[in-house]
């Protein structure tokens, strides 16, 4: 199945132009290699309030996003150490 990339909109604009360079081609390298091809493969589960949601892990970053049938949403690509924080969390979509 192939599946369909879309970013949130604060993705777009405060996580990825915080990237350097080499970080920003690895990341979106991994996503077009991993998530476009089978997303349910490579990302991680989250558990309890995070359930719905995955995570996939490049180096240091992670990326977490949610899978609607054809649809790959992503919501964040932080750094690991910045990633769990609860307030992190807190602007996600329940799911």
């Amino acid at each position: 199945m192939n599946y369909v990339l879309e970013y949130e909109h604060r993705v777009v604009c405060f996580d990825i132009p915080r990237l350097d360079v080499k970080s920003r081609d690895l990341i979106k390298k991994s996503i077009e290699r991993k998530l476009l091809s089978s997303p349910e493969v490579f990302g991680k589960p989250l558990r309890k309030s995070l359930k719905g949601y995955r995570v996939l892990r490049v180096k240091n970053f992670r990326v977490v996003f949610k899978i609607e049938k054809n649809l790959v949403k992503i919501f964040a690509i932080k750094k690991r150490s910045e990633i769990y924080k609860k307030n992190t969390w807190s602007n996600f979509p329940k799911s």
